[in-house]
């Protein structure tokens, strides 16, 4: 219980996003001899003197914590759960409090699906609950969180009654908190072979099985569960997980469709089903889902950043100012609102980016507390690199960065590349394969197996090009299996972990005085750190305007950036530049129907036609794609996530970019690249400077034309698109970090001349 109440004084640090700490409130003798109770098992004691407490102090959260802890063990649920939300309005973000809540929440679900008790344990056939008082006992403590009382007594009563079934489940769970699967396997194969009619051991089976890898026997054992119990709702959730790693996504949701049938009130199930839905881009039938999640559970871990998320991807802005500041806020808090991918379409604050990706780090991917490599320091005639990425296929990091690996110097460099992703026969994945020393196609291989053989092959410098999007493979950094680990493109900011070394990043995208808001030592590369494949040309023959969709005549504003990217600040400067330039256009992508008519609606409010919004269709080459740039006159980047990928086409095709220099990683890129190409004019320093630039240029030819004329004259020989240039680069960077690990020095900032 200290312990627990040293988290509860870390939860009450100060809400402030420099992340400066105050002193908790400090604790009185009266509070510690309740605590000594509690942890002693005089519950009765306990709850006495915590009562006393907050009949003086009604918002003390570590009385109000622990005495909703007596409570639901003693089977006062609506009370624990009452004394749980007056603990999170006085300390949002402690998350002990939070987890705790879902606990009661889920015991109610369970309680109310069985008709009878809240735990596995209390459905029990009868005649088979256990007859020796210190099973009870053992079951107290392990629900007070004392893991090593519970397991000693469990271990008694074994050693008198070896099939008894509570002491080899429980162990099977304690085993499974202790990071102990083979142990935990041990138990609950003993305890099914004492009840195997029973769907609860099944179902540990599975979650055991799952832990371990062994995918397929896990399935059988949910299966088994279901089978024994239909409506098992956590068996079907944990079957739905798996087919999910698998890659079996519509098995996957179906089995939460079923899931959410049977309980429509079950929180987990429908925050799956959300999430699963998004992947299948039916962005607003999960922002629904979200929805009645956080209705079920205003806590629920990272729904209110799915759901803003979701909203964003159809273009739907009905509430984006409150869930904007309602997830800044928990943020600010320490709480889990929002991933970090989704945070950075919402925020410009590189101190709430870093703070969002250390609360997400710390819970979704922790750090390995016996890392594989243990310090060996390794000396290979080539410095071995290996990318990770699932994305060395038709996707916008695999047209980055092909280029540059494909002038990787060989002499000096062994490179691995470490394929997450599918295998989509392209020509530009046949490229990548030739393009490193070995090719690892790994998407059916666990992390943890990955891991190893990371270790095996002793790759001194790892490099993760997706951080935290869809694919990636986090967990297995996290298990340090490389020396050197680095982040670098797929992912545009700090990832919040301490098992990164280094980010790859260059004088714009992150200046000397945002160094403090990234976990990772910075290396700033010479020019853009955004690299470019200079083999990728532009189709010779323009397509006309009638062919694109556009009118003959008539200025065309482009951004051809996604969906969610786009917000109600930046759409609202593009209707007032349409009012403005009469007979003027917005071309962008094509988006989702969603998304589409959501723009549309957006436009006829704002007093625009919307017959002036044109969505380009998509074309199956990249060649041609870039050609029809040329039938446009300015760019207009988005706000706080620029574009990246589609800047450096824009670019490359000689199409002005209009860009607004931001505080963060992912709002620095355009402004990277334009610094890089030599056109400061095209960056601007607010909003209303963006807006008055992009009038500028709308309406006066000549300098549009001037800056268009100024961008051709820099693009031959300019770094931006110089691979063998980006390639030396990162082989220095690459360098340097051996050379430093090599000497036992530790990570540095690092920056590379050229």
């Amino acid at each position: 219980m200290k312990a627990k109440l040293r988290s509860l004084e870390n939860a009450s640090a100060r809400k402030d996003s420099a992340r400066k700490s105050r002193k908790a409130p400090s604790v009185d003798a009266r509070l510690q001899q309740a605590l000594d109770f509690q942890r002693e098992g005089k519950q009765s004691e306990a709850e006495s003197l915590f009562v006393a407490m907050l009949d003086d102090e009604p918002r003390n959260p570590a009385a109000l914590y622990s005495l909703a802890a007596i409570f639901q063990n003693r089977g006062r649920s609506s009370e624990a759960l009452e004394l749980i939300n007056r603990c999170l309005a006085v300390v949002p973000h402690f998350q002990q409090a939070h987890q705790a809540r879902e606990a009661i929440l889920k015991a109610q679900r369970s309680a109310a699906r069985a008709g009878a008790g809240s735990s596995p344990l209390e459905a029990l056939p009868a005649g088979s609950s256990s007859k020796d008082p210190r099973v009870a006992l053992a079951l107290q403590h392990q629900g007070a969180g004392h893991a090593a009382e519970a397991r000693a007594l469990f271990e008694a009563v074994l050693a008198q009654e070896p099939r008894d079934f509570v002491c080899l489940y429980s162990l099977c769970i304690l085993a499974m908190q202790d990071r102990q699967p083979q142990q935990a396997l041990q138990y609950i194969e003993r305890a099914i072979e004492v009840l195997p009619e029973y769907p609860a051991g099944h179902f540990a089976r599975g979650t055991v099985l799952q832990a371990v890898g062994l995918y397929e026997e896990a399935l059988q054992s949910f299966d088994q569960a279901l089978t024994l119990k239909p409506d098992y709702v956590e068996a079907l959730n944990n079957k739905a997980n798996l087919l999910h790693t698998l890659h079996r996504h519509h098995e996957a949701l179906v089995c939460l469709e079923e899931a959410a049938r049977l309980d429509p009130s079950d929180d987990k199930a429908l925050g799956n089903l959300g999430y699963i839905l998004t992947e299948y881009k039916r962005n607003a039938m999960a922002a629904a889902y979200f929805s009645k999640v956080l209705e079920i559970n205003p806590y629920y871990d990272y729904a209110q950043g799915l759901r803003a998320y979701a909203l964003l991807h159809c273009c739907d802005w009905r509430g984006y100012d409150e869930h904007r500041a309602a997830i800044r806020e928990g943020i600010s808090e320490g709480r889990r609102v929002c991933n970090p991918l989704a945070f950075m379409a919402l925020s410009d604050e590189p101190p709430e980016q870093l703070l969002c990706a250390q609360i997400f780090a710390r819970h979704r991917f922790p750090e390995e507390p016996r890392p594989i490599w243990q310090g060996e320091i390794y000396r290979h005639r080539k410095v071995r690199v290996a990318y990770v990425s699932p994305d060395f296929r038709e996707h916008p990091v695999g047209h980055a960065l092909c280029g540059v690996l494909e002038q990787h110097d060989h002499s000096r460099f062994e490179l691995f590349g470490i394929s997450l992703g599918v295998d989509d026969k392209s020509s530009l994945r046949k490229r990548y394969r030739q393009a490193f020393d070995h090719f690892i196609d790994a998407r059916e291989l666990r992390s943890a197996e990955l891991a190893q053989w990371v270790r095996s092959m002793e790759i001194d410098v790892m490099v993760d090009l997706a951080g935290y999007t869809s694919g990636s493979r986090a967990d297995m950094f996290a298990m340090r299996p490389a020396p050197i680990q680095v982040s670098y493109l797929g992912f545009p900011g700090t990832l919040g972990a301490p098992y990164m070394d280094y980010i790859l990043a260059d004088k714009v995208v992150i200046p000397d005085e945002n160094r403090p808001y990234y976990q990772e030592q910075v290396v700033w590369l010479p020019h853009a750190y955004f690299p470019a494949d200079n083999t990728v040309g532009i189709a010779e023959e323009t397509p006309s305007r009638k062919a694109c969709g556009l009118p003959d005549e008539g200025f065309v504003f482009c951004s051809f950036n996604h969906d969610y990217k786009i917000n109600p600040p930046v759409f609202a400067v593009w209707m007032r530049l349409l009012k403005a330039v009469p007979g003027s256009v917005l071309w962008l992508m094509k988006l989702n129907e969603d998304a589409q008519s959501h723009l549309l609606r957006e436009a006829d409010a704002a007093g625009v036609n919307p017959e002036r919004i044109i969505f380009a269709t998509r074309v199956p080459r990249i060649e041609d794609h870039l050609a029809r740039y040329r039938q446009a006159d300015l760019f207009l980047d988005t706000h706080p996530y620029n574009a990246h990928t589609t800047a450096n086409d824009a670019i490359r095709a000689g199409l002005p970019l209009l860009t607004r220099l931001g505080g963060s990683f992912p709002s620095r890129v355009a402004s990277s690249l334009l610094t890089t190409l030599g056109v400061p004019e095209l960056i601007a320093s607010s909003l209303e400077d963006y807006e008055n630039k992009a009038l500028h240029f709308a309406t006066n030819p000549e300098a549009l034309e001037s800056i268009a004329q100024k961008m051709r004259n820099q693009l031959p020989g300019n770094p931006l698109f110089d691979s063998i240039r980006q390639a030396r680069a990162l082989e220095t960077a690459y360098q340097v970090m051996a050379s430093r690990y090599q000497q036992g020095l530790g990570p540095g900032p690092i920056e590379v001349r050229g």
